[in-house]
């Protein structure tokens, strides 16, 4: 969802919109270590812009023992979650926020709001 909003597709407008008419819309340091890790260096202004008006979830120890549970809990399931997914997951609910994935699969935990903004708009 972040890398549409750098491509300039419909997510930054929904960003857009966010920032008008709420506080600003929360961002975990693991989405800023994805975004940093996949995007060209010569669009690291473009990233700056866009962090600098987002907040930063916190991560610290009860995210991380929250991802881990739910790590645990769903692959006594059979279910496999990502580290990643799991600690944004976790932030989000720390700070009690919707999240906005195109993959809400990966996103089962039943105490996180989810919302859907299809991949590539």
């Amino acid at each position: 969802m972040l890398i549409d909003a750098l491509r300039g597709r419909r997510a930054a407008e929904r960003l857009l919109s966010l920032r008008r008419t709420e506080p600003a819309p929360w961002v975990s340091a693991v989405n800023v270590e994805e975004i940093a890790r996949g995007l060209p260096e010569g669009e690291r202004g473009t990233m700056l812009g866009l962090l600098s008006g987002l907040r930063l979830a916190p991560l610290g120890r009860a995210e991380g023992e929250r991802a881990g549970t739910w790590r645990r809990r769903f692959a006594e399931q059979g279910v496999t979650l990502s580290q990643a997914d799991c600690l944004i997951a976790a932030a989000a609910v720390g700070v009690g926020a919707r999240l906005a994935t195109g993959n809400p699969k990966d996103f089962p935990m039943p105490e996180l709001e989810v919302e859907v903004w299809p991949p590539g708009e």
